[in-house]
């Protein structure tokens, strides 16, 4: 998409919020994020000018009125909402709203106030709610001005004529149709992922089988993609009821993986999984049939309400953040003749869909099953779904040699020989990558090596073949299992040539960050000198920097976030029965600042300094000053986040003796270097996920490769696309030869020229109260909602 001039930007100081009054509410069942997205709405309501209300209680809310209920926000009030799971406005089941005498009070009860502008964060139920209150407003309101019979009532009729809607949905179960992810999905999957990797240490233990059953009464995304993120032997969704007879299939299979020195064996059920007739599947009765078959120790557990708690993840703030000021924008935005509308995600765009449309498709899906055209529901459900199903289904279940695909009638793709290496840095979610690589590989007929080291072990001869069982409950294991060197090609060319020709190697997968990428264009420079490397090679992002061009997202970035995240949450903690303190920290990221912008919006930085949006002493007091203002009101703590190489002279030392001595006797401060543990610990579902889909996503792609340059008994390929780089690009993941990305990449500073975040920069400003400027030509136009029907080359991945 062409970016817009400037003559054609818009940008949101242009929209007034100014004699307008928005008022924000949570409905339905609660979701980590939720507190989020009503700060986000709050603060950014405030900003523009206009007024704002908490509706508490939801809908009950909203009928019962009074000051309680309908209550003004202020900028504090909204203050450590960004941390907190659950909804503090509080959510409830309201029959009365379904009646027209509820609606009546409601519409009474806004009016009195002013509202014409509503922000509904919850499910479809709630949204659907929200569009029936909309189209019934004008007759509601000349209902009130027969009932009161006052001029007051009349000349509010005329000035409040139209109700405004935007909806954000809140569901931990992703079940709304138009957005790939909804806020809470991902703090869910948190939960989720939290209980699986404790209890797999216990299952190695005592050689047990777990069943665990999470929500998704109505939909299996919760399950599947836990599923994907733990690898588990098997998993059960309403989406697809398994054939008859797969209680002898899942039994051969979890048979199949002990008999492969495995220890334990995982089942997930959704709540909601049925047979091809109907009949619940229950997490009990999928115990009782492994006891019975197989005599295995066999333990159950509920998860139940726990997926609904805890803190939010930092892709749920994140996303919340995003989705309420655009819900604000998008009120501000709307006329008379504008359809409610639904914020959502595509990829990681911030897009606005008709709300109807978006209920409409969701109620198709739920139809779908009810008729049992499960193909059409999994279709329905959007790409995000379909893909995740895909995947799931190539890694799952081993093929037998018989079922391995034939390529041509001499040729089978089971001769061909591939390598994977991770190069870099280690980032959390390599691991995953590097088993959907192997598995994939396999069920495509191909004979796996794993190059140990990165280039330098790859020229000294680390390269061994590597079996489906050897990569096992990989996917929670953080770090490199292969192990990681930034050692770079070049100068052992020949060497790695010697090895390739040694072990036949017909492709190659690079996973890693800005060496994997330099590394990959050594490679291809090395193509004129040596046949050798006349192989498809693909490279797959993976670092904690998110540096690599040619990709918006890479594998280990939501894992560092959201250690920044917790670290931020625990150090505001810790200056809460502390007035007065500002915390300086530093994070990773080398001139990438990304770490710390996205990383400051998610834990509500009151700054962030990176090296792409120079600043200097000005700009250092004018942020002393905006604090010491700040000191003044409820807030009394303040969070200052600074990527390690922002600018070289003003380094952390330097900022915080700055703002020591310029604070001094208004606040006090404290520092934090969070150096490598950002790189550490088990990756987050969002990285297990992301790693082990576009890993599957390069496999496949380098079969295809593979055949289509085989000629004469051999692989050559020596054409510029068959050396790619696949990354997310806004809403698709796309296959981009490396050769046409050194325009976009700043070498010095191994960044990418162009970065899609630093838009998202002014977002953390405009939630900390600076005065800033905010470009929104991007957002504004409606889309509709597209169906999944027919594929295509560049699949949209979803955020999950």
């Amino acid at each position: 998409m062409a970016q817009p001039d400037n003559q054609s930007k818009r940008f949101f100081e242009s929209l007034s919020g100014a004699g307008k009054s928005i008022a924000v509410l949570t409905s339905g069942g609660d979701a980590q994020g939720m507190n989020a997205a009503v700060r986000a709405v709050v603060r950014m309501g405030i900003y523009v000018g206009a007024k704002v209300y908490f509706i508490r209680e939801g809908y009950q809310g909203m009928v019962d009125g009074g000051e309680e209920n309908i209550k003004e926000a202020s900028w504090e009030s909204v203050s450590s909402m960004l941390q907190m799971g659950g909804t503090v406005i509080g959510s409830a089941r309201c029959k009365e709203f379904r009646s027209h005498e509820g609606r009546l009070k409601a519409a009474h009860n806004l009016v009195q106030r002013g509202i014409t502008n509503l922000c509904v964060i919850g499910g479809d139920g709630s949204l659907t709610g929200a569009n029936l209150f909309r189209e019934e407003w004008s007759g509601l309101l000349e209902e009130l001005v027969q009932q009161g019979g006052e001029w007051g009532w009349f000349y509010a009729v005329q000035k409040y004529s139209a109700l405004h809607i935007v909806g954000m949905v809140g569901s931990i179960d992703n079940d709304f149709c138009g957005t790939d992810m909804t806020i809470g999905t991902d703090s869910a999957l948190h939960r989720i992922i939290e209980v699986v990797d404790a209890i797999m240490t216990t299952a190695q233990s005592h050689q047990r089988t777990f069943v665990l059953e999470v929500m998704g009464r109505h939909c299996g995304y919760l399950a599947l993609v836990s599923a994907l993120a733990c690898g588990a032997d098997w998993v059960l969704i309403p989406e697809m009821p398994p054939e008859d007879g797969w209680e002898e299939k899942m039994c051969q299979k979890l048979s199949a993986t002990r008999s492969r020195g495995s220890r334990l064996n995982i089942i997930i059920v959704a709540e909601g999984a049925i047979d091809r007739h109907g009949k619940a599947i229950t997490g009990s009765v999928v115990k009782d049939l492994v006891v019975r078959c197989l005599g295995f120790d066999t333990r159950v557990t509920i998860l139940g309400h726990v997926q609904r708690g805890g803190t939010p993840s930092a892709f749920d703030r994140i996303l919340a953040s995003r989705m309420g000021v655009e819900a604000v924008i998008a009120l501000l935005e709307t006329t008379a003749n504008t359809p409610a509308c639904v914020v959502s995600l595509c990829g990681n765009q911030a897009v606005r869909l008709p709300l109807m449309e978006c209920v409409q498709m969701t109620q198709e899906v739920q139809k779908a099953m009810d008729e049992k055209k499960f193909e059409e529901a999994v279709k329905l459900r959007g790409r995000s779904f379909e893909n995740n199903l895909k995947t799931y289904k190539l890694l799952a279940h081993r093929k037998l040699e018989s079922e391995l695909p034939h390529v041509t009638n001499i040729v089978l793709s089971f001769n061909f020989n591939i390598a994977v290496l991770n190069v870099g840095a280690p980032a959390a979610g390599m691991n995953a990558a590097v088993r959907s690589a192997v598995r994939v590989g396999i069920s495509e007929g191909h004979k796996m090596f794993a190059v140990n080291d990165g280039f330098e072990g790859f020229y000294k001869g680390q390269i061994k073949e590597i079996k489906w069982a050897d990569v096992g409950g990989w996917t929670g294991q953080g770090g490199s299992l292969l192990g990681t060197k930034r050692t770079l090609p070049a100068k052992h060319v020949e060497k790695i040539a010697e090895q390739m020709r040694a072990h036949n190697i017909n492709a190659l997968l690079v996973i890693g960050g800005f060496e994997a990428y330099l590394g990959l264009m050594e490679l291809l420079e090395a193509r004129g000198k040596y046949d050798e490397f006349c192989v498809p090679m693909v490279m797959v992002p993976a670092t904690v920097s998110n540096n690599v061009p040619g990709s918006d997202l890479s594998i280990g970035a939501d894992t560092a976030l959201n250690a920044i995240t917790d670290t931020c949450d625990r150090i505001k903690q810790s200056a809460s029965g502390t007035k007065r303190r500002v915390f300086i920290i530093e994070t990773m990221g080398g001139y990438c600042g990304y770490l710390a912008s996205v990383g400051g919006l998610a834990a509500g930085a009151d700054a962030a300094y990176i090296y792409e949006e120079p600043f200097d002493i000005r700009d250092l007091q004018s942020n002393v000053e905006h604090l010491t203002e700040k000191m003044k009101g409820a807030i009394q703590r303040g969070l200052v986040l600074r990527n390690e190489n922002s600018n070289e002279n003003y380094t952390t030392d330097f900022i915080y003796q700055l703002y020591s001595e310029e604070g001094r006797g208004v606040f006090d401060c404290r520092k934090n270097v969070l150096g490598h543990m950002q790189q550490g610990g088990a990756p987050s579902p969002f990285d297990r996920n992301f790693g082990t889909k576009i890993s599957a996503k390069a496999m496949l792609w380098l079969t295809k490769k593979m055949n289509e340059t085989f000629r004469q008994g051999r692989v050559f390929a020596n054409t510029e696309d068959t050396c790619c780089l696949l990354g997310m690009r806004r809403r698709a993941l796309v296959f981009q030869p490396v050769v046409q990305l050194k325009d976009e990449t700043d070498f010095v500073h191994r960044i990418p020229k162009e970065q899609w975040w630093l838009k998202l920069r002014p977002l953390m400003k405009i939630l900390a109260k600076y005065k800033t400027s905010y470009d929104v030509s991007d957002s504004g136009q409606l889309e509709h909602v597209v169906r999944n029907i027919q594929p295509k080359e560049s699949d949209p991945s979803g955020a999950m």
